[in-house]
């Protein structure tokens, strides 16, 4: 004979993702104007900035900006401190910086009624996310996303985390932001290699969910790669939009063992690990997608003109789409480690997504290396073809 107690209950999230130019422009209310929704009667409201250090260095006067802001409209109070952390997969790669964030909140009396902002590309958001969502548990933090990548995907999203034991975000936690500001001015001072590698993410969006889309970035690609503002603010929106719905009708906290928004990324992560990381996200993505989508042709699923003009998108955009650590001749080829660690990042069962066609994903259990080495092989002829 037994006896129980039975719980349930629901807790609802909602945030909104703004897109703006000049945030900080004292001009410009959009940030003031969410506070002011948010305020609380008899409530003293702190905000703490932590901004990558990279975005200072091309947007020196940021900092000023900031004060000036606030001394412009007092809604909330700033913090005393404007931190500023190196920025990369070393924000996530480091302890100390976890610890350090964590000192901050408590130094400056950061409670669960005030805000930790931060300003910077997806490790920066992934750190100060971990940090705010550990302390007093749970923090309210704002995301303000700087490059093409975290305003489009991991910037809107709802996982924060830090990387442990060489495994990619081993440690973190699904706590969704209060807000999300996107300002395209950050996107200016990206390097190119920075603004192409962004792009990888709606690609891969596109070709599991909109076809359409698709079909704007290979009519667009080449404006893309020029740098058209107009154009890469038209891709953002419509990749977080596409992001956004997943999340809201999909898995927002992963509890089964499929990652369709993954699509591309288990060989993607395990290349970033075995370069250091020397290899952006993005571009390691990008090898990623170009793989299975080679892969799906090969097993019958995708058009070989489908395939190909996959492929020619990634060309256009600049993509590489090879690395020398993802070639595959066995069955324990280092690249291939990654399909296990994908499924161990979830547990249960090995789910990856592949194309039916484009716009249309779909799920797989396994996966044949001596297929993935024929992709690999097919991949390498189109890069030397591509090249001549």
């Amino acid at each position: 004979m037994s006896d129980y107690l039975q719980q349930s209950f629901t807790v609802s999230f909602e945030y909104r993702v703004h897109f703006t130019s000049g945030l900080f422009d004292i001009t410009n209310p959009v940030l003031n104007d969410f506070f002011v929704h948010r305020l609380e009667e008899g409530l003293d409201q702190k905000i703490l900035f932590v901004i990558d250090e990279g975005v200072t260095k091309t947007h020196p006067d940021l900092a000023d900006k900031i004060n000036a802001y606030f001394d412009h409209y007092t809604t909330v109070k700033l913090a005393d401190q404007i931190i500023v952390l190196a920025g990369g997969e070393q924000a996530k790669n480091n302890p100390f910086f976890v610890e350090y964030l964590i000192n901050a909140v408590n130094e400056y009396g950061i409670d669960r009624h005030s805000y930790l902002a931060g300003i910077g590309g997806g490790s920066m958001l992934d750190l100060a996310g971990f940090a705010a969502a550990v302390s007093h548990r749970g923090v309210k933090h704002i995301r303000i996303p700087t490059t093409v990548l975290s305003q489009n995907d991991s910037g809107i999203g709802v996982k924060n985390g830090v990387n442990f034991k060489n495994k990619k975000n081993f440690i973190g936690t699904f706590s969704p932001p209060v807000a999300v500001f996107n300002d395209d001015q950050f996107l200016t001072t990206l390097t190119d290699r920075d603004w192409r590698s962004g792009m990888s993410e709606a690609i891969k969006v596109a070709l599991i969910k909109d076809a359409a889309f698709f079909n704007w970035l290979e009519d667009n690609s080449i404006r893309l790669a020029q740098r058209d503002l107009s154009a890469m603010n038209f891709l953002i929106k419509r990749c977080a939009e596409l992001h956004l719905e997943h999340i809201r009708s999909g898995d927002p906290f992963e509890t089964g063992s499929a990652r369709p928004l993954d699509f591309g990324h288990w060989s993607a992560h395990k290349l970033e690990q075995l370069t250091n990381f020397e290899v952006l996200h993005g571009e390691a993505v990008a090898m990623g997608i170009a793989l299975d989508s080679v892969y799906s042709g090969l097993k019958g699923d995708l058009s070989e003109s489908d395939v190909t003009r996959i492929l020619n998108v990634l060309r256009n955009l600049g993509f590489e789409l090879m690395h020398p650590l993802m070639d595959v001749q066995e069955e324990n080829s280092p690249v291939l480690q990654g399909l296990n660690e994908f499924r161990e990042h979830l547990g249960g069962q090995l789910t990856i997504t592949l194309l039916a066609a484009i716009g249309q994903g779909y799920e797989v259990h396994e996966m044949d290396w001596h297929l993935l080495k024929s992709a690999v092989e097919k991949l390498k002829s189109f890069e030397l073809e591509t090249v001549k």
